[in-house]
């Protein structure tokens, strides 16, 4: 069983080189969690709210790891298109440890990663307010970050909400993929999939993941295997203004 990012459906889909695979033909298991993010900036920044954000005269400078990187890259470029937010990307760093180390420093302004590990990696900077987080891209807000604004609920036209459903909401569901190889026997792969779906729902497995801040938010082979497939039949229009902004 292969653990891969299922945003490699976009990269095939749009035509980017380097990809050696079909998505549409490996034997989905499913997923533990969602790759669903949070912007945050320090307070150093002076942007500590949307509103300051929008309102600022200079780009603001937020770091990812590289282009296809779903959690940080895609996710800021997407967010900057629909939101038409003053940004300057600065990608190269290694992972978030290295974001959040540049952050801290004032190379960068902010970031973006997944919610689930930036609590509990940047626990004692969120706590005390030096990192504030300031925007979700999620359809519905985390519980604990209630009064955080959500990024389909600002964008101000259709094509901006557009953008966003496909490009941020919709992937998010297949960056922690769990995959078998083609031509894996139907009955094997039901194992699997049962098995992934018993554990997520494990009393033991759920404090577990609690006690360690993780977060716990599981997609089925279905739903999976329906999101790729979905990729592959987006509107040819809003496919290319994906592939302009992401590639």
């Amino acid at each position: 069983m292969g653990h891969f990012s299922g945003g490699f459906a976009y990269s095939q889909v749009t035509g980017q080189p380097g990809i050696q695979l079909d998505m549409k033909k490996f034997v989905y298991v499913g997923a533990m969690a969602r790759d669903e993010s949070a912007v945050a900036l320090t307070k150093a920044s002076g942007i500590t709210s949307m509103e300051r954000w929008l309102a600022a005269k200079a780009p603001v400078k937020m770091g990812t790891t590289g282009p296809g990187a779903f959690g940080t890259d895609n996710v800021l470029k997407i967010a900057k298109a629909a939101l038409n937010l003053p940004m300057q990307i600065i990608s190269g760093y290694k992972g978030t440890a290295d974001m959040r180390l540049a952050a801290e420093s004032g190379e960068i302004d902010g970031t973006t990663w997944g919610w689930d590990t930036m609590r509990s990696g940047w626990q004692k900077s969120l706590e005390s307010g030096v990192v504030v987080v300031v925007l979700q891209t999620v359809p519905k807000a985390f519980p604990d970050l209630a009064k955080v604004p959500l990024a389909i609920d600002l964008a101000k036209s259709a094509e901006a909400k557009q953008l966003i459903e496909y490009g941020i909401h919709f992937p998010s569901k297949i960056t922690k993929t769990l995959a078998l190889p083609p031509a894996t026997p139907a009955d094997r792969a039901l194992i699997l999939q049962k098995a992934l779906q018993e554990t997520v729902k494990d009393s033991e497995f759920i404090a577990e993941a609690e006690r360690a801040r993780l977060g716990l938010n599981p997609v089925t082979a279905e739903d999976m295997k329906k999101t790729v497939d979905g990729i592959f039949a987006l509107d040819p229009v809003l496919l290319a203004k994906l592939k302009a902004i992401l590639f």
